[in-house]
């Protein structure tokens, strides 16, 4: 999308760098990436991630500002896990948009779906140093856009223009404010990252870079055990109390795959948590029909429509609340959207399709891409990185570009 530096890097791209990037992520995070790795990264105008990054803002503000809205999103939580001293505001909250053209030809960002939920915090910035160390982005000739002003210049020493931290972030300023938000001045023996069966999940890297970064524990859920009003996990036979939880564990999973757990998320726990998880259900796609912005697709509950549209091919039927794509189904044929028993249908959406532009040029063609603004929200709702996905299939996802190349996750640098 910068046309010299998209032109001097596929110009210079050898195979063998692709390899030694992926040698150099698993050196770096300990274990092998689980997921597709694009081979390259993409490069953006300043002017489109601003843009992004503040029409994010107004979304997730147009609903934790709305008392209206947090009142309806009461029924979006499902009683057992209805978590007591829910906090002001989600600590987390990633925003996806997909890019696409507007009758007269120009770029248009188009939400695609909101989450407020950990993403990959600590991850990201290894595969955006990787690619630059790996490919020697620094050298590649193009656009040298000064440093917004008033932000101190991050990356010292590199080359100037060439970032992918938001809001005038560094690495030193970005990994306090991860400390802050994650820790928050607990002795770090005392605060987990909680998932399930964590060392079988894709996003590892994560988990094993935020430990090394921060000092904490990852826990499998089904470890914890109760003791009073307290939580705790083993640690060389001594039970280590837990006073704060960044939470990974997903709902859906946990229900799929029937895990039984010894504790209650109704309990009234002596924990905090770095992520409360009632946002996770407040701020998602049960958001999108009560959102009002142009970026907005035409999205309703399954439940509250009238009839059904003729055009089919021109929606997608999401469930609720599903990570990488699950349960997705793009132009339903009327028997797929009979299919959804009564009692489930207030828990899948139908959404306007999003045709993609493809705007990345790659030896396989022309790519679409999907930007993920990701936010941490302390005294201000900050915006710090982006997370890009590179597909040309029907849906962006990593799982979905699996058997193609020039596809996959990716860093955005502007």
């Amino acid at each position: 999308m910068i046309p010299s530096l998209r032109s001097a890097f596929n110009s210079t791209y050898k195979p063998e760098k692709y390899r030694a990037l992926l040698q150099k992520l698993e050196t770096r995070c300990g274990v092998p990436i689980g997921f597709r790795v694009s081979e390259t990264p993409c490069f953006l105008p300043q002017g489109l991630i601003e843009r992004l990054a503040e029409e994010g803002k107004e979304l997730i503000r147009q609903l934790v500002d709305s008392p209206a809205y947090h009142e309806r999103s009461n029924r979006s939580i499902p009683p057992k896990f209805c978590v007591s001293r829910e906090d002001a505001h989600p600590l987390f909250v990633q925003v996806d948009f997909g890019l696409v053209r507007d009758p007269a030809g120009d770029l248009q960002p188009k939400l695609v779906e909101l989450q407020a939920f950990p993403s990959l915090y600590a991850y990201q910035p290894i595969l955006a140093e990787s690619y630059r160390d790996v490919f020697e982005l620094d050298s590649l000739p193009g656009p040298n856009a000064p440093a917004t002003a008033g932000a101190t210049r991050p990356d010292a020493g590199r080359r100037p223009g060439l970032r992918y931290f938001l809001s005038g972030l560094d690495e030193h300023s970005y990994r306090e404010l991860l400390r802050r938000a994650i820790v928050a001045g607990h002795d770090p023996e005392n605060v987990i990252l909680m998932e399930i069966d964590p060392l079988r999940q894709k996003t590892l890297p994560d988990f094993l870079a935020t430990e090394k970064l921060l000092g904490i524990r990852t826990v499998d859920i089904r470890a914890l055990k109760k003791e009073g009003n307290r939580l705790c996990y083993e640690d060389s036979g001594r039970q280590v109390p837990v006073r704060r939880i960044y939470n990974r564990a997903i709902v859906d999973e946990l229900e799929r795959k029937g895990v039984r757990l010894n504790f209650d998320f109704r309990d009234d726990l002596e924990v905090e948590w770095a992520g409360h998880p009632n946002w996770y259900f407040r701020i998602s796609k049960f958001a999108i029909p009560y959102l009002q912005h142009p970026s907005v697709p035409k999205t309703w509950f399954l439940d509250q429509m009238e009839r059904v549209p003729e055009d089919l091919e021109n929606y997608a039927l999401k469930p609720l609340y599903s990570f990488a794509g699950l349960g997705v189904v793009i132009a339903p044929r009327k028997q797929d959207i009979q299919a959804v028993p009564r009692e489930r249908r207030a828990e899948h959406i139908l959404q306007e399709r999003l045709h993609f532009a493809p705007v990345i040029e790659t030896p396989h063609g022309a790519t679409k891409v999907e930007v993920r603004v990701m936010y941490v929200w302390l005294e201000e709702l900050t915006p710090v990185l982006t997370i890009l996905r590179m597909g040309r299939g029907l849906m962006m996802g990593v799982d979905h570009n699996r058997d193609m190349e020039w596809v996959g996750s990716s860093a955005g640098f502007f």
